[in-house]
This record gives structure tokens, sequence and C-alpha cells, in this order.
């Protein structure tokens, strides 16, 4: 990902599909990973809300909050219609219970012990999680979404879903999708 702090909301979708090929195949698997329709959902960085509109379709019954820490991201995500809060994946997360913590390309901004502590808060107040993100894999072949040094992090996938308490369902090349139940 690009080291870009303030992301433009008008061109965040092309550059998400241009850096990361396979972007809406890990959209989709994250949907497709969600264990039982969610009442409530919280969509961790929800950037411009195409997570949160693919779960919309799937699910129109629940009520999902978007949290994201660049202001011009919160206000594009504010056109779903649904709330959407300004905080950080590192701020306690707002009161639960939730259904569904969803996360998709965003943890990997994480260092490791945040993301431990990050699903630890994630456990102690939903009964579901599905994180998609690009991790690290062996085989340089593997390796298309371009990483930025000091500002992401990924782990491997079986690391993730050790300190999740959740499993690998799904994966391509250098991204996967991890989903558990609680």
């Amino acid at each position: 990902m690009s080291a870009q702090f303030h992301w433009n909301p008008d061109t965040y979708l092309d550059m998400m599909r241009a850096e990361v090929p396979n972007f809406d195949a890990l959209q989709e698997a994250a949907v497709a990973a969600v264990p039982f329709p969610p009442s409530t959902a919280l969509d961790l960085g929800i950037g411009t809300g195409e997570t949160s509109r693919r779960l919309l379709e799937a699910f129109p019954e629940a009520r999902i909050t978007g949290l994201d820490s660049s202001p011009e991201m919160v206000f594009r995500a504010r056109r779903l219609g649904i709330e959407v809060r300004l905080a950080r994946m590192e701020d306690p997360l707002p009161d639960g219970p939730w259904d569904l913590v969803i996360a998709v390309l965003s943890v990997h901004h994480l260092r490791s012990e945040q993301k431990q502590d990050l699903f630890r808060r994630v456990r102690e107040q939903a009964r579901s999680l599905v994180l998609a993100d690009v991790v690290t894999v062996d085989d340089p072949a593997d390796r298309v979404t371009p990483i930025e040094p000091g500002f992401d992090f990924p782990d491997r996938a079986g690391d993730l879903a050790e300190w999740s308490g959740g499993e690998v369902v799904w994966s391509q090349g250098d991204l996967a999708v991890i989903s558990g139940t609680y």
C-alpha cells in the first residue's frame, strides 16, 4: 500500500484495485466468511465503506457501525447511511456486544502486539470476527501486494488465526481471510 496517510476518498477504490489485484475476490471472500447473519456489525478501518456496502447487500437488516482514523474516509462512508466514527483500532472499541467485527485490509497497519491486543478486545465484545488482509508468505511469487516498510506490518495467516481464535478460510497469494466465532 502506498504510504499515503491522507487517503483521497475519490480515488481510493481505484487505487486499492490497482495495488491489490485480488481486491474484489478478497471482499467477496470476507463477506462469504461471515458465519451467521449479524444483527450488529463493527467495520474496523471502514475506508470509503466498500466492505460495509457489501455487508448491507448480503445482510440488509444488519446495523453497521464503522470506524476509521481518516476524517475524509469517515465523511465518505457516512454516505451509506450508517453510523461511522472517527477512531483508531488501537482505541477502545465501541461498546458491544457485536455479532460481527470485520476488518478488511486494515489490520496489517498494526504491529503484531497491537494485533494481539485488538483481537483480545474483539473476543471480549463480539460473537464473531472476519479478518481479510495481506499476509506474509514464503514464496516470492505469491507476494503481489505492495508493502510500505514502517507503515505496513503483515504477519503470517497462521499467526493471525492463532491470535484471533479463528481459522484461515480463504487464501490467494498474499491475501487471506480468517473467520472465528466466540
